[in-house]
């Protein structure tokens, strides 16, 4: 099974050779501010470049925050934080094909916004 994702422009293209192992919502504000909120987490094993990796580039938040937050430089789709590390999060939103799982988590509920209100939703 191959999962493929890519970005609003599609210069940024990914593959993943195996189903996220898991999907989560963070509600915190930083999420919501940096265009997705809902993550997929994969292997790096599971995971593939297929164009535009040089067209990712990566915001250092200041401590004590410690999340990098990738984009695609042209189209400034929200990324996650794909390729960094043994197991990363990508942005959902980022996903072409069904990765097969659901949400399995939702974390900051105390911070969500009132306007953010539906079916799945804590």
């Amino acid at each position: 099974m191959i999962i493929k994702g890519s970005c609003c422009c599609g210069s940024v293209r990914f593959e993943l050779f195996e189903p996220p192992a898991l999907i989560g919502t963070c509600h915190c504000s930083r999420c919501r501010k940096a265009g997705s909120s809902t993550y997929v987490f994969v292997r790096a094993e599971a995971f593939s470049w297929t164009a535009g990796r040089d067209l990712v580039t990566r915001y250092h938040p200041r401590p004590p925050f410690r999340f990098v937050r990738a984009f695609c430089r042209r189209c400034g789709s929200a990324l996650g934080d794909p390729g960094n590390g043994r197991v990363f999060a990508i942005a959902a939103n980022c996903l072409d094909d069904d990765p097969g799982i659901r949400t399995g988590f939702h974390e900051y509920t105390p911070d969500k916004p009132p306007w953010r209100e539906g079916p799945d939703d804590p």
